[in-house]
């Protein structure tokens, strides 16, 4: 990229997270991604550049043993004209949502991310003429904890995800719970997952969006600027699922073309475009904990209907969902089991602060640190090697459990689509597809004992505020499905 011929006009501010922001360009197929800090605490164009350099090399060399060669884009570092970066900021600076206001852009050191647009097709070169549809998913946590550490047995049965839904909703973050429950998608059972999907769709928060040409047209820019509209969904995807428009318009049209997009959207999920092996990782079995989860509205609903049980498909071990649950599934011991060993490596921090580096706590993140994790034991040995690998492993898992998916879909004609690109197909049309990973950058170990805090409240509030009004009328379900027997007794 020819950074001395950059216009700051053809930037557009694209979003942002905590710790970052990114601005995407209008007609090539790349994003740049800016660090942010609070204002007042800027760091040294040194520090910028080693915390981009961790955060690539993280995603080179640790994720991509996870994911594959094809799923993540981990990009490369470039340095810009000040004056641009400057500019730039100043562009998008009424662009961005007051709440992302707290922390300034960095506009001192020059240095930024460049990253190809996931929500374009990979590689962009393919169709570059297209119309590109691109859906977003968070699909967060998909197991259940099998952890013999876990103290309330409400975790064994309700996933973190939904229990997570009461406290939001509590707290005003979001006006209603979700029907979405990240078991049902990562089943592998088609009609869960199109449940699942179907629930994102209804009720978005910041789990779903979907991109038109790089646009926002569906989901949330924001904590409450929700934009759940089905029929105006539905305008926007009409051409890309009925192309000849044939469809009459109207809540039938609506219905049809959402289902269609579920479709796609679950056979671009449970598809396998990376023939690359992911690493040298030994595999948690998936078999571990229940498949499914309580609180699930999909469960709920079989409960009724007098069926206890759900089908488990299980998931292609080449697809994204199960590269993702595998990584998710190195949080073997729960938070609770990992809190102190997290402990037990801050004590020896504090006898020994000088070894945060040779431990790697905040990198390198390179070939040696990869290796650390593939030590799957759980023997523990009271050592701080033991404590500090599942602290590094729950930290990869954390990360994992926070990525989004990026599924880029383009129209194709049945002489275009070559053999070297996968395809979906619906009843009226055809698609090339990529899938990728976002939102990599490994969870930071500080970040540990708020998590510990934020499980036992979310846990607790639960118990007291949603199991106990629940209990007696799931209760009464089951006994109202079970056989009668009758028993004779002697007199």
């Amino acid at each position: 990229m020819e950074v001395e011929k950059m216009d700051e006009n053809e930037w557009k501010y694209h979003g942002e997270g905590n710790q970052s922001l990114v601005v995407s360009h209008c007609q090539r197929c790349v994003v740049l991604r800016f660090l942010k800090s609070p204002p007042n605490q800027n760091k040294t164009p040194e520090e910028i550049l080693h915390h981009l350099q961790n955060i690539v090399d993280f995603g080179k060399h640790v994720m991509k043993q996870f994911f594959g060669e094809n799923y993540v884009h981990h990009g490369e570092i470039i340095q810009l004209p000040l004056d641009f970066v400057r500019q730039l900021c100043l562009k998008i600076q009424p662009e961005r949502p007051e709440c992302r206001c707290d922390k300034d852009m960095d506009t001192l050191s020059g240095y930024a991310m460049c990253l190809p647009n996931l929500t374009r097709l990979q590689p962009f070169r393919f169709a570059e003429h297209r119309p590109i549809l691109c859906i977003e998913i968070k699909p967060k946590c998909g197991f259940i904890p099998f952890s013999s550490h876990v103290s309330q047995e409400i975790k064994h049965k309700v996933c973190r995800y939904c229990m997570h839904q009461h406290l939001k909703v509590a707290n005003g973050k979001w006006k209603r719970p979700s029907k979405y429950c990240p078991l049902d998608l990562f089943s592998g059972n088609k009609q869960r997952m199109h449940f699942a999907l179907k629930s994102l769709l209804q009720e978005a928060q910041n789990n779903l969006k979907i991109f038109k040409n790089g646009e926002l047209i569906y989901g949330c820019k924001d904590d409450q600027d929700c934009v759940c509209d089905w029929n105006e969904l539905a305008r926007h995807l009409k051409p890309f699922f009925f192309p000849c428009n044939g469809l009459a318009s109207g809540p039938q049209c609506t219905r049809t073309v959402v289902k269609e997009l579920i479709h796609v959207i679950t056979m671009a999920l449970l598809s396998s475009t990376d023939s690359c092996r992911a690493g040298d990782m030994k595999t948690v079995p998936i078999s571990q904990g229940r498949s499914y989860c309580e609180a699930s509205a999909f469960n709920k609903e079989l409960v009724r209907n007098g069926k206890h049980k759900l089908e488990s498909s299980g998931l292609p071990r080449g697809c994204l969902l199960y590269k993702t649950l595998q990584a998710q599934m190195l949080d073997m011991l729960d938070i609770e089991g990992l809190y102190p060993l997290y402990s037990r490596v801050e004590q020896y921090l504090e006898e020994f602060p000088e070894e945060r580096s040779t431990l790697q706590i905040d990198g390198p993140y390179n070939e040696a640190f990869y290796e650390k994790l593939l030590d799957l034991s759980l023997e523990d040995d009271g050592t701080v090697a033991f404590a500090l690998t599942k602290v590094q492993q729950y930290r990869i898992a954390m990360t994992a459990k926070d990525c989004s998916i990026m599924i880029a879909l383009s129209p194709c004609l049945q002489d275009e689509c070559s053999e070297q690109r996968p395809v979906v197909l619906t009843s009226k049309s055809r698609f090339t597809f990529s899938v990728s990973v976002l939102d990599l950058d490994l969870k930071p170990y500080e970040s540990i004992p708020h998590q510990y805090k934020l499980d036992g409240e979310i846990v607790n509030y639960y118990l007291k505020n949603v199991q106990a009004k629940e209990d007696p009328v799931m209760s009464n379900l089951f006994k109202e499905n079970e056989d009668c027997t009758l028993v004779l007794h002697k007199v």
